[in-house]
């Protein structure tokens, strides 16, 4: 979700110029207007479908139900909620108003704020599953078990929707504009500005600590031991069960972090009212919805397990043989299964104008 900075009706550039008091330039209003609109349907097209289709396999698959495809499943459920609100966005980016009343805009940005949050914690719990995986192998069986793993979902669902009270207390729709938003009270600036760091640091750099120490820590274990991975068919599972998270988790990095950097620097300089800066936002707006539609596409490539389980679900070609929910790596039932991770986060709809932050 975005956030607008000052009195809350001024754009994300403190000296740029109010919604409705001047008019957009024309190229400007364009992208505004039917580039962004289209962005968000595109997205929520792909993100609806690919997340659906990864729901479906691990829910279909029983030999798919591993500790970390349980966590994917989690994500896909939030990406795919998320989906469901981009219309809504898209409509009002269209017609720079929202037309769809106080309750549907609360529950627009609360479970926008939910899935942002619950993306970035799942990530952060499967980066934790991958220490222990690695550094931990023989003490963290009895914790990384798929009823574990159930539980854990629930309380980062839980967390997640306790994070985001501000929104569920403060959105609504704005009086003046008519544009769904935080109407934060008096001081606008002071609860603007706490709110960005808030967001930022529990929806993003915090948890980016977490993950980059757990994977640094993974990285001295296999120095100082010795470990030679992919010496053993579990080694090998390990391993590319750890590369594909931490692909994952730059792709997140890649399509987040100008976002939240934007966030703060607006917070720190007077950034000038410009056509092209406000364009650029959008465009890691966008960057960071895309975000939710490209985990799928992450999976196929990069999961042997997913890639065939797509295929046979989309008729691409005949199952190797096994049978529905056997994985198909690893047919030997003492060998590791192979676990896949995931990860996202979104934002809030565009108001007609640049914004500082999104839950």
């Amino acid at each position: 979700t975005e956030f607008i900075p000052g009195d809350g009706n001024s754009s994300l550039l403190p000296n740029g110029t109010e919604n409705g008091t001047i008019p957009e330039p024309p190229p400007f209003q364009y992208i505004h207007k039917v580039l962004i609109p289209i962005c968000y349907l595109l997205v929520c097209a792909v993100g609806l479908s690919g997340n659906a289709l990864v729901i479906y396999v691990v829910l279909r698959h029983a030999k798919m139900k591993t500790v970390t495809n349980i966590y994917i499943l989690n994500l896909a459920v939030a990406d795919v909620l998320f989906m469901l609100g981009l219309p809504f966005l898209a409509t009002q980016n269209a017609i720079s108003y929202w037309p769809f009343g106080s309750f549907l805009c609360r529950l627009v940005m609360t479970v926008d704020g939910i899935n942002q949050f619950t993306s970035i914690f799942c990530l952060t719990v499967m980066s934790t599953d991958r220490y222990l995986a690695v550094v931990h192998p023989i003490k963290s069986t009895k914790w990384r078990r798929p009823r574990v793993a159930k539980l854990i979902s629930v309380t980062v669902w839980t967390f997640s929707f306790l994070v985001v009270l501000p929104v569920i207390i403060f959105s609504d729709v704005q009086e003046d504009f008519q544009t769904c938003n935080m109407n934060w009270p008096e001081p606008v600036n002071v609860w603007s500005a706490a709110f960005i760091i808030y967001t930022s640091v529990l929806g993003f750099f915090g948890p980016l600590l977490v993950i980059c120490l757990c994977y640094l820590l993974i990285v001295v274990k296999v120095k100082s031991s010795g470990i030679r991975v992919g010496s053993t068919r579990r080694r090998r599972s390990e391993r590319k069960v750890t590369r594909m998270v931490v692909i994952i988790v730059v792709v997140f990095v890649l399509c987040w972090l100008p976002f939240y950097t934007m966030n703060i620097v607006n917070l720190i300089l007077i950034l000038p009212a410009d056509p092209i800066l406000e364009g650029l936002y959008f465009f890691m707006v966008v960057l960071s919805y895309a975000n939710s539609c490209a985990n799928p596409i992450l999976y196929g490539f990069l999961s042997d397990n997913f890639k065939q389980s797509f295929r046979k679900v989309l008729c691409l070609r005949k199952g190797d043989g096994a049978e529905d929910g056997e994985p198909m790596e690893h047919r030997p039932e003492n060998s590791s299964r192979l676990q896949e991770s995931m990860l996202t986060q979104r934002n809030m709809e565009f108001n007609g104008h640049m914004q500082t932050s999104k839950v």
